[in-house]
């Protein structure tokens, strides 16, 4: 069973995990100074972050099949990232175009694919302040950056909702990963067909 918990910044995931799950979770990346820049070479950016994603899945994996368990701190399928960039007017359309076109082909190899629970957390965004500024040992860089991205976020997840009904949990559930064993069961989980209709149901809300 693959669990994905997801939020922006200082939202509760990385601490919910490690208090529910640290044994079993695949951890968060930070910033990567070596990314190529998106604005002069999107095709090379796009690369880079679809392979550092298939990466992250495959670790996935493996601790799923050792295990029977494992959760990602931050969705391996992280085409959300620069769809709700895009969406605030950050990420180009053309970064947006090449990224969703290197996901794609990366799901249809099997190298990307979607879990089976999603947990997402909504958050007011003084509260995500106030849980930041009460966390000194993390710098969360570009905070306000991620402040902004939660509307798109969480409409990125209601379209995820709409294409596997029963897969999204609109929380982090107090009683960790208890009551999550029979949650959700995708026929196929790299499916070009479900991306397509989830891509296509979220540019409809645009």
């Amino acid at each position: 069973m693959l669990i994905v918990a997801e939020g922006i910044s200082a939202s509760g995931k990385t601490t919910w995990c490690r208090k529910h799950a640290a044994e079993v979770t695949v951890p968060e990346t930070g910033t990567r100074v070596d990314a190529p820049d998106p604005t002069s070479d999107p095709v090379a950016a796009a690369r880079f972050w679809v392979e550092h994603c298939e990466r992250r899945w495959l670790a996935a994996s493996a601790i799923e099949r050792s295990k029977d368990l494992a959760v990602c701190d931050t969705d391996p399928l992280k085409l959300h990232c620069v769809w709700s960039l895009w969406q605030i007017g950050v990420a180009s359309e053309r970064h947006w175009h090449e990224e969703h076109i290197a996901t794609r082909n990366a799901i249809a190899n099997g190298r990307l694919g979607f879990a089976d629970v999603y947990l997402v957390k909504r958050i007011d965004p003084q509260l995500a302040r106030q849980q930041r500024e009460a966390d000194p040992t993390r710098s969360r860089r570009n905070f306000e950056l991620h402040v902004k991205l939660h509307d798109p976020l969480m409409a990125w997840y209601r379209a995820m909702e709409n294409v596997l009904p029963g897969a999204v949990i609109w929380n982090l559930p107090d009683t960790g990963l208890a009551d999550l064993s029979k949650q959700h069961d995708p026929t196929g989980r790299s499916s070009v067909r479900i991306f397509d209709q989830m891509i296509s149901r979220l540019t409809m809300d645009i």
